[in-house]
Order: structure tokens, then sequence, then C-alpha cells
């Protein structure tokens, strides 16, 4: 078979694919549709960067010019709001049952004597873990709060003993901290998360829509003239059938990368050619995947469910949210068969911190030996397309 020929079969068995996915209003939705919805979700969701205004609770049962003024302070953090003043601790565990507070200080009778005659009285704050991100926020807010209640006490009694503000300084905080964040000094959340969860939920649109198309030849019995237009070719039948849809998943993957990094400018000093290769091989990994599934169990509702499970559990390994080096040496080995983890340390290392592709030459490589995986497995699905009979 010339070249001519097979170009002339992939060329025709794409212009069928374009006429099935028209019939079929699933391929829009998935290729087009829900891919935009999910990207101005996750951009326009964490829009501001950072949660804002987080609504927490005050037991304060000292109520001393001193415990005041550690209110004021706390509600003025940006991430901090005091939204209600309670009783008792049981009030404002209640409160935060109810989704009303995600935090409460508690200052107990006595607080602000203690601290006067240095005999440590306890300070408490409560805060909920449900919601990973306000906990957490929250948690260095009340910490910080805390911290200054009893240095002001401090600096007060220093400069009573005469001490001057360099020396208060210097006992009150031996070791000053000097933070500079690399790429993110917002810390915008956006930044951080944006980058992989939206492409994270393209990935899962195209693991579902690759063996989902694959199998559909069998379902409605178009197996046998995919295969015979192909001149009984495998490479040449897959070719034609998941060209369209390469296609289309690389606008829509390459348009997300040029809202992101042009249009809101995240930061990009990587450059256009990370950007260009993480698009390309994460399409065609998946797409890989979605085949090899198939292969394995050429059935639709096997295979989608392989592609549907594999494409969940990317976001548990993909070290976005959790470090993979904190997890157990079994899923570290396991996770470099997920292309979101190699893309996210694509755009990690080579688009965010701007060094060269060498330095990802591991994850390139997986993505392309995922990229090949159905090669192990034509033969079945050339198999299952002229002889197999469709079991719902």
């Amino acid at each position: 078979m010339t070249l001519h020929e097979v170009l002339s079969r992939i060329y025709h068995i794409s212009l069928r694919e374009v006429g099935i996915m028209r019939q079929n209003p699933i391929y829009g939705f998935c290729t087009v549709i829900f891919p935009i919805v999910v990207i101005i979700f996750f951009t326009t969701l964490m829009a501001g960067g950072q949660p804002t205004e987080m609504p927490i609770g005050i037991v304060d049962q000292d109520n001393t010019t001193t415990t005041r003024a550690m209110v004021r302070q706390l509600d003025a953090f940006q991430s901090s709001k005091v939204a209600g003043y309670y009783p008792n601790v049981n009030a404002a565990r209640e409160a935060i049952q109810r989704n009303e507070i995600f935090a409460f200080l508690y200052i107990p009778k006595g607080t602000t004597s203690g601290l006067m005659t240095s005999t440590q009285p306890k300070v408490s704050f409560y805060y909920s873990n449900v919601t990973l991100v306000a906990g957490n926020m929250l948690f260095k807010d009340l910490k910080t709060i805390c911290t200054l209640g009893s240095a002001a006490v401090g600096k007060t009694k220093l400069q009573a003993i005469g001490k001057t503000d360099d020396e208060v300084r210097t006992f009150l905080q031996p070791i000053a901290v000097d933070t500079h964040l690399i790429q993110n000094p917002w810390v915008s959340y956006n930044i951080y998360l944006t980058t992989s969860m939206a492409p994270g939920v393209l990935m899962v649109f195209i693991f579902l829509l690759t063996p989902y198309s694959i199998g559909t030849e069998l379902k409605f019995k178009r197996s046998r003239q995919l295969m015979k237009m192909a001149g009984n070719n495998i490479y040449i039948a897959i070719a034609g059938k998941i060209l369209p849809m390469t296609l289309l998943f690389l606008t829509m993957m390459y348009g997300f990368e040029f809202y992101i990094f042009h249009t809101l400018d995240f930061p990009h000093p990587g450059g256009v050619i990370p950007l260009l290769l993480m698009g390309l091989l994460s399409v065609l990994a998946c797409q890989g995947f979605g085949i090899f599934a198939f292969g394995l169990m050429p059935s639709l509702r096997m295979s989608i469910s392989i592609s549907a499970l594999w494409s969940v559990l990317s976001f548990s390994v993909a070290g976005a949210t959790y470090p993979l080096s904190a997890m157990d040496p079994e899923i570290q080995s396991l996770a470099q068969l997920f292309p979101l983890r190699h893309y996210f340390m694509l755009y990690q290392m080579c688009e965010f911190n701007g060094y060269p592709l060498s330095y990802a030459w591991f994850n390139i490589m997986f993505l392309l030996m995922i990229a090949v995986l159905p090669i192990f497995t034509l033969r079945n699905i050339k198999r299952a397309m002229l002889v197999y009979v469709y079991i719902p």
C-alpha cells in the first residue's frame, strides 16, 4: 500500500468520523462545550487568588481591652472575618457544625491577668478541616493572632524595664523569616491549581471519549465497514478514527493555555515551546491509554470503566495538591502511568520555573510511552472489529 493510498484512507475514515460526531451530540458536548465550561468555572472560581473574609467566631470570656484588641486584629486579616460572638464553646461548636463559621477563638476568663503575671494562660482555637483550604488558612491566622497577643504584652513589659525597640524586637523575634515565593508572590490559588485541575478535567473527557468512539463501532455494527475502508489495516482504521478528536482536543488544550497564560497572564517564564509540547503529548497519551484500555477489554462498558477510574485517580497522584514524594513507594511507581502527573511535572519544571526541557526528559519519555501503548493491543482490537459480537 503506497503512502498516498494510506493517507487517502485515513482522510476518508476521518470524514466518516466527522459525520458520526455531527450526528451524536455527546461529541460536541465533550470536545467543545464541557471543556469551555470547565475552563470558565475554574478560572472564575478562584479569580480572587485566595479566599477572603472567611467567617470565624469568638468566645471571649475575659472581655478585656487586651482581648478585644486581639479580636480586632484578627478581624483585620484579609482571609478572616469575625462573624459572631458566642457565650461558650458548645455554642461555637454547633455553629461550625451548621456551617455558619469555619473556626472560632476561645479566650478563657483570666487570660489578660495571666499574661501580665507570666503564668502562661491557655488560649484555644478550633477549626474545621472539612474544607481543607479554609481550615489551613484560618489555622495560620488564629496561630498568628495568639502569637501577636503574647508578643504585645511582652513588648510592654520589656519597654517598662527600659529596653530599647531594637532589644525588644531581638528578644521577641530572634530569627526573622524573609519569605520569597517563586513565580507566585501573590500566593494565588488560581495560578497554583487551575493550571493542573482544568487540564485534568479535559483529560477526563479524552480518556472517556476515546474508548467510547471505538466501542460504538461494535455497538452499532459499523466495525466491519470501518475495517473495509481501512483495507483491514487496524493502524489506518484507528488513526483515521481518532484524528478528528485529536485535532479538537488539541484546539481546546491550546485554547486553554492561551487563555490562562496570555489573557490572564499567569506566570510562564518557560515560553511557548513547553506549552505546545505539554498539550500535544498529554492529548496523545490520554488517547493512547484509552485505545489501550479498549484493546485489553474490547467492551464498551468495561473499557470506559477502566478509563474513568484511571482518569479520576490522576488527580490524587498528580502531585498538585499533595506531594507524591510523601506517598508510599508503590504509589509513586504507579503514578508514572498517569498522564496528568507528567503534565504537571512538565508545567512545574519547564513552564512555571523556566528550566530547560532536558530537566523533564523522564516525564516526556513516559508520556511518549503511554501514547504508544496501543501497539500492544491493536491486534486484539482488530480481532474484535472483525469477529466479536457486541454484548450489552
